[in-house]
């Protein structure tokens, strides 16, 4: 083979470009998914890491793929608290489908100015920024789903914590060891830390009080919490609330209106048909329905889950 077949060869077989850093971090939107060059020929580009959560966000029984993307040269820390920092020039990516249909892609993207929640909706091959939202009609699950794109605002609005927008899902608590230990591997994460692993809410091995509350933490807590959007209600469903009162036993309404059902408190104990919690979890009420985004269907697990922790409570006198 002569040299310049043998260069020719060389540039045709190059890996493909990688990741579009500067659109990452820079103050454009891009229009469609394929502009960032985080997937090449369906398949994960350089440094885009796929994951899996201990516990994920229920979504109308929606599939969901996961990646973190991590520029060159750095890694995502983790803080000790349970969370992971990540460095600016980071996206966190997200693909719901059902078997035959994909429907949108979420990104978030770490800029110097903070997260930037952008969704894409799949329009053939590839996905286009729709900031609105929309609505799909899918047919799944033996049923028509109406399923919500959430626009930008309402991404914002989960994602909120202190007044920033905040990654969900990815913190170390709802990775595990070994998921942790493959974002190492992979050269995303500086370390995986030990301790931080939050339960599968449905494996029954794990005690009800256990997966119940990982499964409160990671469908409500994002707004229920301290520094969650949702803070002015005193209910606070986080994994780590101390408080029984503040996580909603015994607790009554802030505002009792239309959303209590006529019940007196957040988690009656021993009775969860008395229960506000259980009521607008099992609510498609667009004015009762808790979590208010993400879901047009009943989480019928996650209700049965919620249903037996608050009937293994001792009831109060």
């Amino acid at each position: 083979m002569t040299l310049a077949l043998a260069v020719l060869a060389l540039l045709t077989s190059a890996a493909p470009p990688g990741v579009d850093d500067a659109l990452i971090t820079g103050d454009t939107l891009p229009p469609k998914l394929s502009n960032f060059r985080f997937f090449v020929n369906g398949k994960p580009n350089g440094r885009v890491a796929p994951y899996t959560l201990t516990t994920p966000l229920f979504s109308d029984y929606a599939d969901k793929d996961r990646f973190i993307y991590v520029p060159a040269g750095q890694k995502a820390r983790h803080t000790g608290d349970g969370l992971i920092e990540f460095p600016i020039g980071s996206a966190l990516i997200k693909t719901f489908s059902y078997p035959g249909q994909t429907l949108e892609t979420r990104v978030l993207l770490k800029r110097a100015s903070g997260w930037v929640a952008l969704p894409y909706v799949w329009e053939g091959s590839d996905a286009v920024l729709k900031r609105g939202g929309k609505r799909i009609e899918v047919a799944a699950l033996g049923q028509t789903i109406s399923y919500a794109v959430p626009n930008q605002n309402q991404c914002k609005e989960c994602h909120q914590s202190s007044g920033a927008v905040e990654p969900i899902g990815p913190k170390a608590r709802n990775l595990g060891a070994a998921q942790l230990q493959k974002l190492v591997t992979a050269g995303v994460l500086d370390r995986a830390p030990a301790g931080y692993t939050l339960p599968r809410w449905d494996d029954r091995r794990v005690p009800v009080a256990q997966r119940a509350r990982a499964y409160l933490d990671v469908n409500c807590g994002h707004c229920h919490s301290r520094t969650g959007i949702a803070n002015n209600s005193g209910l606070f469903l986080t994994w780590e609330e101390a408080d029984p009162v503040a996580f909603g036993v015994g607790k009554r309404p802030v505002a009792a209106g239309r959303g209590s059902g006529g019940h007196d408190f957040a988690i009656a104990p021993g009775e969860p048909d008395k229960s506000i919690l259980l009521y607008r979890m099992n609510s498609t009420d667009p004015g009762v329905a808790m979590p208010e985004l993400g879901r047009s269907l009943v989480h019928k697990e996650g209700v049965a889950l919620v249903r037996e922790y608050i009937a293994s409570m001792h009831p109060h006198p």
